[in-house]
């Protein structure tokens, strides 16, 4: 098969700040930063970057570009070891299989936003009348329908913009990367003019030194560094081989995390300049309104949208435009990365794969579209980021330490303009390992004390641990085909 490339780096670089991009960069980094020192939090996070975050995604730029595959194959060819590329991909089926369903609810909130129909009390509307939320994992219920045809509506669209190639993808992320960053501006314009907003700026902002003798801050700094670059997913590997033979690797992997993580900072502002207008209409100090993830974008920001004096279904529409836009490019990036995998395995059309790629996620997602969705979806993704993720990140790093560093170095410093010297291998074969192997051990010390979220005990083996444990028996089992197809072409 004649391999796809990208049309020029400006096409790859916006494909990967996209897929960067996402809904973690709104409804996450703010909030860590505000728990972890505020201003103070932007050391920790600023080192985690430059000795885990850049060294991590020149890793995997260099992987695939080299390798010209995906990361099953790109990893077989340098250790004879593709089940860590296919750990890694398992990870993002994992995650784009709830994920989309969250791109779901943004589909029917974009419809919502119109005259802000969730009403004064945008929690009971979100929780009770869209959700229809169940009191116990258990309580599975029916299918919320509106919100399985939100889940349809995310994943025909990720077919449509993946399914003819790499050109397209190319031409899309034109659009749906500057978009979201023109409305990100536009909201912290509108946000820092609204009363309040010096409050909430304030708890932003404001540092906390102190809080730098934690060694949990720290943690949480390389923690947000690795989940917000999309590292250990296999998609940069996947995106990097699309790039042509002469690249500048190590200039893109500055350029896509910079972007990224200036992106998740300017985010902040957009977010606690509307938390501290919605404390002041609520009167009660900010603290009591700031909220992260999905609290954030369909409860805390709905309902200061609405107390807006004016451009109430403007700004709605605008703000779910944005979530929509960040999350999209990031899902079909998800699949991309699987299709690469897919392709380079079994030799099949992109059609084909694209298919598989995108029916696989859709029937697996669909117990997140029940009563007791947003249950399920906490727990997977609790255990599939801090478990699943953080452990196929840590196997990454160290089998490129003993078996590729020096060659993939080689590669790097002869096609790219920023030559890298042993800083990038004592970031790669010790520090980043060892940090996310602690992160992990302290994470499994927290499990054991105290059950997550407070969901029985059973939901936790269902969807956490056997979710876990099945990442890596099936990594074991398609790198072990993949092996034998690879060997036999």
């Amino acid at each position: 098969m004649e391999k796809e490339l990208w049309s020029s780096r400006g096409a790859f670089i916006m494909a990967a700040v996209g897929s960067a991009v996402g809904l973690g960069n709104l409804w996450r980094f703010p909030y860590v930063a505000y728990q972890n020192g505020g201003g103070a939090f932007l050391i920790p996070w600023l080192v985690a970057l430059v000795t885990a975050g850049i060294p991590l995604m020149m890793l995997e730029f260099a992987l695939g570009h080299m390798f010209r595959a995906g990361a099953p194959k790109s990893f077989h060819e340098l250790s004879r070891s593709g089940w860590v590329g296919w750990g890694c991909l398992l990870n993002g089926f994992v995650i784009v299989s709830y994920y989309a369903v969250v791109i779901g609810w943004v589909f029917a909130y974009l419809y919502y936003s119109f005259g802000a129909q969730w009403g004064d009390n945008a929690e009971e509307f979100f929780l009770k009348d869209f959700l229809s939320l169940s009191s116990s994992p258990g309580q599975i219920g029916g299918i919320r329908w509106l919100i399985f045809l939100g889940l349809a509506l995310t994943w025909i669209s990720i077919f449509l913009i993946i399914f003819k190639g790499i050109k397209i993808v190319g031409k899309v992320v034109a659009i749906t990367v500057p978009l979201p960053t023109i409305l990100i501006l536009l909201f912290v314009v509108r946000g820092v003019t609204l009363d309040g907003a010096m409050e909430g700026l304030k708890f932003y902002l404001k540092p906390d030194f102190s809080k730098l003798l934690d060694p949990k801050v720290w943690l949480a700094a390389y923690a947000q560094i690795f989940f917000s670059l999309s590292l250990a997913f296999g998609i940069m590997i996947a995106y990097a081989s699309y790039l042509h033979e002469r690249s500048d690797i190590t200039g893109s992997a500055i350029a896509t995390s910079v972007i990224n993580c200036g992106t998740s900072f300017v985010a902040g502002f957009a977010v606690f300049s509307v938390l501290g207008y919605l404390a002041l209409q609520k009167g009660v100090e900010v603290p009591k309104v700031v909220a992260g993830g999905p609290s954030l974008a369909f409860i805390t920001y709905p309902t200061a949208i609405r107390l807006l004096p004016f451009g109430v279904s403007f700004f709605g529409a605008c703000f779910f435009i944005m979530l929509l836009t960040l999350g999209i490019d990031s899902a079909f990036s998800l699949v991309e990365a699987f299709i690469a995998g897919i392709r380079d395995t079994w030799r099949v059309s992109r059609t084909v794969a694209t298919i598989i790629a995108c029916l696989l996620p859709f029937a697996a997602g669909i117990i997140f579209a029940t009563r007791a969705g947003l249950l399920w979806l906490d727990i997977v993704d609790h255990y599939i980021t801090n478990f699943g993720l953080t452990l196929f990140g840590a196997v990454e790093c160290l089998f490129v330490a003993f078996f590729g560093r020096r060659i993939l170095k080689e590669h790097m410093n002869r096609v790219s303009n920023v030559k890298i010297g042993r800083w990038w291998d004592f970031c790669i074969g010790i520090l980043t390992p060892l940090i996310l192997i602690v992160s992990i051990v302290m994470n499994f010390i927290e499990s054991v004390k105290k059950a997550y979220g407070g969901y029985p005990q059973w939901a936790l083996a269902v969807g956490g641990w056997t979710v876990v444990a099945l990442v890596i028996i099936l990594a074991f089992v398609l790198g072990w085909i993949s092996k034998r197809r690879f060997e036999a072409d």
